[in-house]
């Protein structure tokens, strides 16, 4: 039996194995699912051990653990860093979902609940696909090391300094991401970059407490108005960032490359209906996927303040809060970011409030792979042999912190070979994973470890 057999008979097996690891809650961001995250890292660590001999050990970080495991036995073949994360996001609003997120449920060839598009179906892909090599010739084609962590969806902010420490153990020739999606699932794609990220919540303060609107209103600040004041200066009319400096690093596009990217199959018509919304907005001057992909971002992500419970209760709010989030291209580094963002909301906040800005940090520097690297060649080929056609060339509009870090840290560059797609609902209630795509993803990962050299 050939590895590719080994997996297709045993395709139910591995969706049952799906199930059982999205049904651990790991949301990373949540205290209250500490246990819940180490028992997922059980999860892959047992799964890892149980897919031949590789060596598995945990790599404590100052918050949620790091699985490693590795298998070197392939004498004068590279060596594959392969990397996935276990940890999910939070499933709210709860009350939007059609089953439980945590009870996954196969409906119409999809896979529905928390995390099993982002990451566990995809990061389950390469255990399996070892699984399958040693069970039918009792070694895998390469050299291969895992690394899967528990923080991706909080920035990764304990990784770093594993990298840094255990250079030596993670070296490798390159990165095999399991996450970053495919743009669509009706077109094979190869994603050649990802967009950084730059996070902050700030608040402002009026009064000592909330004050009877009636009584009050109108003759001391509203923090809720203060703040959309503020919330509303970040944009001038024409949808540009409107703090100064915010593009003085961005290089633009070339035309050649502008031009492929006008020239890829989007029905934009089609897109807004998937998303629910009757127009397009943004920077003027770009088309829709060129403000996704290429041109940096501000976006609000919450507001709050005031009474917010059943009826009413009139109230002229004391505070207010706001989080916000920049998507950066390269050559923006997180960090000036940042401080233009803080320097801007200091010099507009309205009369008769005070501000202050959060001290928790989730940045990381935007990605691009170099256009020669053999693993993209590799990944080019196999999923040419995989759909019949040639993937697209696309980019992330999201970001996937590790990569920038394993290019600065280890010198090696990442290929993003993830099996799920841009529409599955990741991050939002109903997240689901097709299973045909489980499938796809295993022959192409284990095509991929027979023909990179």
């Amino acid at each position: 039996m050939t590895p590719l057999e080994y997996l297709s008979a045993h395709h139910d097996s591995i969706l049952q194995e799906l199930i059982e690891f999205v049904r651990i809650p790991s949301v990373s961001t949540d205290p209250k699912h500490r246990d819940d995250i180490a028992r997922a890292a059980a999860w892959v660590s047992t799964h890892l051990r149980q897919a031949g001999p590789i060596a598995v050990r945990s790599l404590p970080t100052g918050g949620h653990p790091v699985v490693f495991g590795e298998w070197l036995g392939a004498r004068d073949a590279p060596t594959l860093l392969v990397y996935g994360h276990y940890d999910v996001q939070p499933p709210d609003p709860l009350e939007r979902w059609q089953s439980e997120p945590f009870e996954p449920e196969v409906r119409e060839g999809r896979l529905y609940g928390r995390g099993v598009s982002d990451n566990k179906g995809p990061m389950l892909i390469p255990i399996k696909v070892a699984q399958a090599f040693f069970a039918t010739g009792g070694a895998l084609p390469l050299n291969v090391k895992f690394i899967f962590e528990g923080e991706e969806e909080i920035g990764s902010r304990n990784l770093e300094p594993v990298i840094a420490a255990n250079v030596r153990l993670l070296r490798a020739d390159c990165v095999l991401s399991a996450d970053g999606a495919m743009w669509r699932s009706d077109e094979p794609s190869i994603t050649v970059g990802s967009r950084g990220v730059c996070a902050l919540e700030f608040s402002v303060r009026g009064a000592s407490k909330n004050l009877h609107s009636g009584r009050y209103g109108g003759s001391v600040p509203n923090a809720l108005h203060a703040l959309a004041e503020l919330i509303a200066s970040l944009h001038s009319p024409d949808g540009r960032v409107a703090i100064d400096g915010f593009y003085a690093d961005v290089v633009p596009l070339p035309e050649e490359e502008r031009r492929e990217i006008a020239a890829l199959p989007f029905d934009e018509a089609r897109f807004l209906a998937e998303v629910g919304t009757p127009a397009p907005v943004g920077e003027r001057g770009y088309s829709t996927l060129e403000r996704q992909w290429i041109r940096p971002t501000l976006e609000v992500n919450g507001m709050w303040g005031g009474y917010q419970g059943p009826g009413s209760q009139t109230v002229t709010p004391n505070e207010a809060h706001a989080k916000v989030s920049c998507r950066l291209v390269p050559d923006q580094h997180p960090d000036k970011i940042r401080a233009l963002v803080v320097r801007h909301l200091e010099t507009h906040v309205p009369a008769g409030v005070t501000l202050s800005i959060g001290a928790e940090r989730h940045d990381a520097l935007a990605y691009r792979i170099p256009a020669d690297h053999p693993g993209l060649r590799t990944a080019r080929q196999v999923l040419t042999e995989v759909y019949g056609k040639a993937p697209v060339s696309v980019r992330m509009g999201s970001t996937l912190p590790v990569s920038a870090l394993f290019k600065r840290l280890l010198g090696i560059d990442t290929v993003f070979f993830s099996f799920s797609t841009a529409d599955e609902d990741f991050h939002s209630p109903n997240e689901f994973f097709r299973v045909d795509r489980l499938h796809e993803g295993l022959e192409a990962w284990e095509r991929f470890w027979e023909s990179y050299r």
